[in-house]
């Protein structure tokens, strides 16, 4: 049986993210401005033409699922990877990280300097709007964000802990530890299960994570793609 988790993509956009997809019931992807997350519902010929209908005349789509990604003959991958899920199995770990006292909610009024650290340091595709997503924390200093963390992906019972980052300098300081444990834990207060992806290569990441009690649940397929040419 298919797992809610195996295309997180497609099951965020046909529930509770339903109201900030585009497109319909073969293909979704986030709307622009949230980001280019998009998914087919299958491998159907119908499904993977209706995914390259989303794709941008001058842009690409990621795509993210434990299946081997399929595509149609109107799309081509420009870039693809090997990532790893991982799923909280061990919530009391959480429990051991303090909660930095500076820590502040992140909203509209700080979209532009989510973005531009989101710019700066790649955790993965963000975009003007993707803060409407969840909830966002972050560190403030000298009037400066330099780290935050917040929610992405929300299927029935799961919530994605992503966007966590730290400006360089700043680095080696626990802040992407106590951020990530703090997420975490106000999903599990609303009954929920966290979750995360990181690209397989980023060991220190995935080894952040399993010390808050994350564990790998599964290899995921990554795939930037984009319309062929003509």
């Amino acid at each position: 049986m298919t797992h809610v988790l195996d295309r997180p993509v497609w099951t965020a956009l046909t529930t509770r993210h339903a109201h900030v997809a585009a497109g319909g019931e073969r293909a979704r992807r986030f709307v622009p401005d949230i980001g280019p997350l998009a998914a087919a519902r299958d491998d159907a010929p119908e499904s993977l033409t209706a995914l390259a209908e989303l794709a941008p005349a001058d842009g690409g789509l990621l795509l993210l699922q434990a299946d081997p990604i399929v595509l149609p003959p109107s799309l081509v991958a420009t870039t693809t990877a090997e990532g790893v899920q991982l799923v909280l199995e061990a919530p009391a770990l959480l429990a051991a990280v303090p909660e930095d006292p500076r820590v502040v909610a992140l909203g509209d009024g700080d979209a532009a300097a989510m973005h531009a650290l989101a710019t700066l340091t790649r955790p993965g595709p963000f975009a003007a709007r993707t803060h409407v997503l969840g909830d966002f924390v972050g560190v403030v200093e000298g009037g400066e964000l330099i780290a935050m963390a917040g929610e992405r992906m929300k299927q029935p019972g799961f919530t994605e802990v992503s966007a966590v980052c730290t400006r360089p300098e700043a680095r080696g300081r626990g802040l992407a530890r106590g951020l990530s444990a703090l997420v975490a834990r106000r999903i599990v207060a609303r009954g929920e299960t966290p979750y995360l992806h990181a690209y397989a290569t980023n060991t220190a990441a995935i080894r952040l994570y399993e010390s808050l009690g994350f564990r790998l649940r599964r290899a995921m397929h990554v795939a930037v793609v984009e319309r062929a040419p003509s």
